[in-house]
């Protein structure tokens, strides 16, 4: 009883305890359990609305992947040198490239493409780059991009890798702006405005959270799967979008164009009802649920619940926000999105180090195809095949259960490269291994494709897990968290291009230790498979952690702790061995008080006698130390006879008790006289 009077007293919030609100109603906060059904569950009208959101996301993979083409390097040679150079220095071996012509096709420089999939120059350091006019050749189906615009490779390369970090950075800051602002306005003005001013890391986390907010439980993950899809559909296509477009501003045209469209979305999409009831605004919920009954051909005046009769009672609360900001006052959802977030940014950041390490930036070839199509494509390849693998994986093990195996499995690729490369190095003249170079090489592709297929998945798992545990008032703010993390992990790309470094200790040594530590702490976070979409700050408290593997008994708990714990009965811990030790103690106390009382009547005669009898007409019976009774010693007085039949055995021991008490105190005066 304790236990549970302790949950009903108030809890002070300065130990991370969020208390459900009283005052908010309680039909309305259960969406999936009450809200959706009763408005035709996942309807006509809602399926329609996801669409809608897969079609942008085409657009959206062209941008993702668009920088492979825009920013690719090509091949360059030297035209024109400054007019400044000496003769000297035109016969300097290391220029002596720059006035010859291609030969052969042996003049081009070889490129190489980097890790996200643009192409770069192997860089000789003893060549200086004294040149007037260049000549390009790009192998990314466009006849110009924006390097060639500006010419800048050689000395003016790093331009490059500027844009592509000043580029990351501002995402950065955008989903985290925007998903506050998501959370305090409204997803509905968050997708107009980044429609307006072409911001593609705003379209994305808004249609993302609608996307999740307007599913049950059961469709939530095929429906964002589907979404994510169709933006490996635009990365497919891109190569030939480039081909047919041939010059990159027809291509940033094409891209962006057809995002202007969803202006129209002003109008057909409305905001979500889920974050409206989460937030208290019934005056605007109302109206939506009627809008979307009336779309789903729902009668609203079958209300069994009376769902409608709770929604007029509540037209009169005063609306209630919150921010991300308010995460830190709590004791596990904190928890839960810093893990997801640490996630991210190592399955982004490792799948980098993966994709270099596959593309050599110092080998005289990129990968087995030396091809620009073959390498982007087998990239693109190995992205399918993880989100294939990803769906039934998910299915069967849930959602921890998947990121815990695809993390198990992007450690082991990253430590087998590190440590069995070196083995067989080690050891290849013991094994009788050719030591060539070309065994390593072949072991370091494999384990890197695999690194890059289960990395993939724990990217794209952690942001859609991290939308699910994350409570529907601040949503906005953990999917902008959780995105801005991948984005930390895609920076290792443009800052290791910059350097021109292989990151073999960020690699092998951080990203490494890393994901062991991510195996450990995904195995606290909770199942959210087929469960409800947390609300309130409460309800993302609710969410426990379960055990990993299902129980063997169809009716085992399945919680750390099970909640009728505190109701256990107690009324047979009189059977216990300690209890019958206590009964016996407290039964041989009674005889020897027992006892007692007879020896002092005896010393004091029969004058005490009636004096005693007086003041006590019920005697007790006597026993003696082995439990037998014995007659008194005393003459009892033939008016007690009758009472002293009305006391039963329970009654006995505090008699005795009261009775050697009186009688000592009765005896004194009598002696005394004596």
């Amino acid at each position: 009883m304790a236990v549970v009077q302790l949950d009903r007293e108030d809890h002070h919030p300065e130990n991370g305890f969020v208390s459900p609100d009283p005052t908010s109603p309680g039909l309305l906060t259960r969406i999936d359990g009450s809200v959706l059904p009763f408005l035709g569950g996942f309807g006509k009208y809602q399926k329609q609305l996801i669409v809608l959101t897969w079609i942008p996301a085409l657009f959206i993979g062209f941008s993702q992947f668009s920088d492979n083409f825009l920013l690719a390097q090509p091949n360059n040679t030297c035209v024109q040198p400054r007019v400044n150079l000496t003769h000297s220095n035109l016969s300097a071996p290391g220029h002596s490239s720059l006035l010859d012509g291609p030969k052969n096709g042996s003049g081009a420089r070889p490129a190489h493409m980097y890790a996200n999939g643009s192409y770069g120059i192997h860089n000789d350091t003893s060549m200086q780059c004294w040149c007037e006019e260049w000549t390009f050749e790009l192998h990314t189906g466009l006849v110009h991009n924006v390097v060639t615009k500006w010419s800048l490779v050689c000395k003016s390369a790093w331009k490059v890798h500027i844009a592509k970090f000043s580029l990351l950075v501002g995402s950065i800051f955008g989903y985290l702006v925007f998903g506050v602002l998501a959370d305090w306005f409204g997803r509905h003005p968050v997708l107009i405005i980044s429609v307006m001013f072409m911001l593609v890391f705003g379209i994305t986390l808004s249609l993302y959270v609608l996307r999740i907010e307007l599913c049950l439980p059961g469709w939530r993950f095929s429906m964002t799967m589907v979404a994510s899809f169709v933006v490996l559909g635009g990365q497919l296509l891109m190569p030939g979008m480039a081909y047919l477009c041939r010059d990159w501003q027809v291509l940033q045209a094409i891209i962006i164009c057809p995002l202007l469209l969803m202006l129209s979305y002003i109008w057909i999409f409305p905001e979500s009802l889920r974050w409206l009831l989460a937030t208290q605004q019934y005056g605007r919920s109302k109206w939506i649920m009627g809008h979307i009954a009336k779309k789903n051909r729902v009668n609203m005046e079958l209300d069994a619940d009376n769902i409608l009769t709770e929604l007029q009672r509540a037209l009169q609360n005063k609306p209630k926000k919150t921010c991300i900001v308010k995460m830190v006052g709590t004791r596990n959802l904190w928890k839960n999105i810093v893990v997801l977030c640490v996630n991210s940014l190592t399955g982004y950041g490792i799948h980098h180090c993966f994709a270099r390490s596959m593309m050599d930036p110092e080998a005289m070839e990129t990968t087995m195809f030396h091809n620009f199509y073959a390498d982007y494509y087998t990239m693109a390849g190995i992205a399918v095949a993880s989100c294939m693998a990803l769906c039934p994986a998910v299915g069967l093990m849930g959602r921890r259960g998947g990121l815990l195996m695809f993390m198990i499995i992007t450690a082991l690729a990253s430590l087998l490269q590190l440590g069995l490369l070196n083995l067989l190095g080690k050891y290849s003249g013991h094994l009788n291994i050719d030591s060539s170079g070309s065994l390593n090489k072949n072991f370091s592709i494999a384990f890197s494709i695999i690194g890059m297929f289960s990395s993939h998945a724990v990217s794209n798992l952690s942001i859609f897990f991290c939308a699910e545990i994350t409570p529907t008032v601040i949503r906005g703010g953990g999917v902008g968290l959780v995105l801005a993390s991948a984005g930390f992990g895609m920076l290792t790309a443009p800052i290791m291009e910059l350097h021109n470094q292989k990151g073999y200790f960020l690699h092998h040594i951080i990203f490494a230790c890393c994901t062991l530590i991510c195996i450990i702490c995904i195995l606290l976070l909770p199942e959210t498979r087929y469960q409800p979409l947390p609300e309130t700050l409460a309800d993302g408290e609710c969410y426990t952690r379960q055990p990993l593997l299902p129980p063997r008994k169809p009716g085992e708990q399945r919680l750390l702790l099970a909640q009728s714990e505190s109701s256990r009965d107690y009324t047979r811990v009189h059977d216990t061995p300690l209890h019958e030790a206590a009964a016996t103690a407290v039964s041989t106390m009674d005889s020897t008080a027992s006892s007692a009382v007879d020896l002092t009547a005896q010393s004091v005669g029969d004058m005490t006698a009636p004096a005693f009898m007086e003041v006590h007409p019920v005697k007790p019976e006597v026993k003696d130390p082995n439990g037998h009774s014995r007659s008194s010693l005393s003459t009892d007085p033939p008016h007690g006879t009758g009472e002293r039949q009305h006391h039963t055995g329970q009654q006995r021991a505090p008699a005795v008790f009261h009775s050697s008490t009186q009688s000592t105190v009765r005896h004194r005066p009598a002696l005394s006289r004596r």
